[in-house]
């Protein structure tokens, strides 16, 4: 996949583009320090400091050190280019850290870091220092062959943007999120409800439109003519690519495979997530927020949300773009995607784990001979301990949630017994996904229920 080049070929070959990227970090940043230092005295999201002179000449300053490693970069020399690679120690660490336990765990808790002290992260100066670090980060790393395989390639260089994208969205809802907030709290009225004049679809909105409709032209030109097109060989039934990978907005489907049986991931689950966005306006019952960002008048939405999109599959379409290789094996950043590599794993059953390793004896099993019937009897009492557990899951939890939480009382009270019912049994499912992910990375547990003479697992 790498290709078969040498490292210090590899390098001379992405010193111009490397180059050129740094001169475009420092002329970014410098763009920035100069609208800064022009704003003069005047509040600015760009404050990092009681003066303006000390915030144009921080980002000056960051402008200046992507300037120095630009000529760095583009000389193409290894020894040189070190200066401006990540550091072995560091790769070699974070490769040997990195597994989809830790990757999985790592996004959860980086999100609600995020979300916890997001007053502090919504300041523009914050988020673009992190804009540039997360450059940088690209910037460093591209040096690595297998790295920049895989984010250079046509295929995923649409999804590396689409990363950055999405970075920028969620920060912006944030933010003007965090401001009603902060105003209502002052017993003000959102920024929405301040500036809700109307505006004229024509001539401002086709006029925006139109300029956006020829930038995008010229954008798609331009990517047309330097990045080849995705084009792999003829399709063939006796040779098919490995990994063989969905398109990007299934990859969290095809991740899906790993743990559930085809019926459940292809069919049950999206449908539930079909039905469960169809449900919302029919189970919510809080009418705040409505034409406004916010966060404190809409929470527990605005967290379920967040869980479901970013952890439960945005972070699992990152997974099988970038870390799902040959075989579906997970490798780190860094890592050589080798065909060769062979990941033995265990796939236990929660039956197999309760009548052999549990009591220490064989499965239950019909009589040979046996009708249907009787069989179907033996097939419910061998997966009895999973059927139990499933139905408990579902049946348990719910009033648990209302007896033992305020919060949950509280809604219940709001929302009445079947809209309470509807939506604690649409989160309780899509808390079986990271329920089930952690049970097969740490216990080699396959399924919970397992007929495999009617292919019904789950």
């Amino acid at each position: 996949m790498h290709g078969h080049v040498d490292h210090a070929t590899f390098l001379q070959q992405i010193s111009s583009f490397l180059g050129f990227y740094y001169i475009a970090l420092a002329a970014m940043n410098g763009i920035a320090a100069l609208a800064i230092w022009r704003g003069g005295r005047s509040k600015t999201l760009f404050r990092v400091g009681p003066l303006t002179f000390t915030n144009a000449l921080l980002w000056t300053v960051v402008a200046f050190f992507f300037l120095l490693m630009a000529p760095l970069a583009m000389s193409g020399s290894e020894p040189l280019m070190r200066w401006v690679s990540m550091p072995d120690a560091f790769k070699h660490a974070a490769d040997a850290v990195m597994g989809p336990v830790a990757y999985s765990l790592g996004s959860f808790l980086i999100l609600a870091v995020l979300f916890s002290f997001r007053k502090f992260f919504v300041k523009t100066w914050v988020a673009w220092l992190g804009l540039n670090l997360s450059f940088l980060f690209m910037g460093l790393s591209i040096t690595d062959p297998d790295f920049a395989a895989i984010v250079t390639k046509p295929d995923n260089v649409p999804i590396v943007g689409l990363i950055f994208l999405l970075g920028f969205f969620t920060w912006l809802a944030t933010a003007k999120a965090v401001k009603n907030d902060e105003r209502i709290a002052r017993g003000e009225k959102p920024l929405e409800a301040v500036d809700n004049e109307k505006i004229l679809v024509w001539p401002d909105l086709v006029y925006t439109e139109l300029i956006c409709m020829v930038a995008l032209t010229a954008l798609l030109l331009l990517w047309g003519i330097a990045l080849q097109a995705p084009l792999e060989e003829p399709a063939s039934s006796v040779k098919t690519p490995n990994p063989s990978k969905a398109p990007w907005y299934f990859l969290g489907l095809q991740e899906m495979l790993v743990y559930y049986d085809p019926w459940m991931a292809g069919v049950v689950l999206p449908s539930v997530v079909i039905v469960g966005l169809m449900a919302i306006p029919y189970i919510d019952f809080n009418r705040r927020g409505n034409g406004y960002y916010t966060i404190n008048e809409r929470k527990f939405a605005y967290v379920i949300f967040q869980f479901g999109f970013l952890v439960l599959w945005v972070t699992l379409i990152v997974m099988g773009t970038f870390l799902r290789g040959p075989n579906w094996n997970f490798f780190g950043f860094y890592e050589t995607w080798d065909v060769h590599k062979v990941v033995p794993m265990n796939n236990v059953d929660l039956s197999e784990y309760f009548w052999i390793r549990g009591l220490g004896r064989e499965m239950p099993r019909a009589p040979e001979g046996s009708g249907a019937g009787l069989e179907l009897l033996y097939i419910l009492w061998r997966e009895a301990p999973g059927i139990i557990l499933l139905i408990g899951y579902f049946t348990v939890i719910p009033p648990a949630m209302v007896v033992y939480s305020k919060f949950f009382r509280n809604m219940y009270l709001k929302m009445g017994l079947i809209r309470f019912m509807v939506m604690s049994h649409l989160l309780l499912l899509m808390g079986l996904l990271p329920i089930k992910m952690v049970c097969r990375w740490s216990f080699d547990l396959k399924y919970f229920i397992a007929i495999k003479e009617y292919f019904l697992n789950f």
